[in-house]
């Protein structure tokens, strides 16, 4: 089983903090909320950068978590924590091209294991909404305390909407003072309409000049879907200074 380095910087401690909370917040949720989704609104909202965060601080707690990179339309993982090329991923899982032993991997966290999110597919929704997919969340289930699926946002793609009936949970990232109300509404509506729990939402990227709250420097995930998806025309000037605030507990 091949081993991913990503616990090569340490979190800075508010960023430690903030998934500290964050997890708390999951396990206040009840024992049933294993499988948990993350998305977002729009591209560029830190997704990915609060999924493989949450995970190592669970893994951290002793909990046994693995992390599915669904994102197999544009995945930053891959790029970000290997420097192989093609490495066999959830795509090649789904399409049967390749075994479970073959795209589960390690890390130099123990407790903690991700699979990848493969080569990009020509037809992600229908390998996302495939028996293959729903047999790996059962087997994860069995096998893992928190599932946490890293999905494409939900406002830009159906993927999302496609996994969460398979899911006990959704988080929303939204970042902060780029996403318009109404655009962050109609993706809460969307979510809804699945019928899984949306559990909270996590403001990411606050600016800090414009807040109250002490936060240091250095949270911030680069934009990864431009290429893909194209510019929404929504998200306004960014500040590199962000961080994520809270996630709101369930009502």
């Amino acid at each position: 089983m091949q081993k991913l380095v990503i616990n090569k910087r340490e979190m800075p401690y508010d960023v430690n903090e903030a998934m500290k909370l964050l997890r708390t917040n999951l396990q206040f949720c009840g024992k049933d909320k294993k499988v948990i989704m993350i998305t977002s609104t729009l591209a560029d909202e830190g997704k990915s950068t609060v999924s493989i965060n949450l995970c190592r601080s669970l893994a951290q707690l002793g909990s046994r978590v693995i992390l599915l990179d669904a994102d197999m339309r544009k995945s930053v993982l891959a790029d970000r924590y290997t420097k192989e090329k093609n490495l066999p991923g959830l795509s090649h899982l789904l399409s049967a091209r390749s075994g479970l032993e073959d795209v589960l991997m390690e890390t130099d966290m123990e407790n903690f294991h991700m699979i990848l999110a493969g080569r990009v597919p020509p037809n992600p929704a229908e390998l996302l909404s495939s028996a293959r997919m729903q047999k790996l969340i059962e087997i994860c289930r069995e096998e893992y305390d928190y599932v946490i699926v890293d999905c494409p946002p939900i406002n830009l793609v159906v993927d999302a909407a496609i996994v969460a009936p398979l899911c006990d949970g959704i988080v929303m990232v939204v970042s902060s003072g780029n996403v318009p109300y109404r655009l962050a509404q109609g993706a809460l509506d969307q979510l809804q309409a699945t019928g899984c729990p949306v559990l909270g939402a996590v403001l990411n990227m606050v600016d800090q000049k414009n807040e109250k709250y002490y936060y240091r420097k250095g949270y911030y995930s680069k934009g990864y879907y431009q290429k893909y998806y194209g510019d929404s025309g929504s998200h306004g000037s960014r500040k590199k200074t962000g961080i994520l605030k809270n996630l709101s507990r369930k009502k």
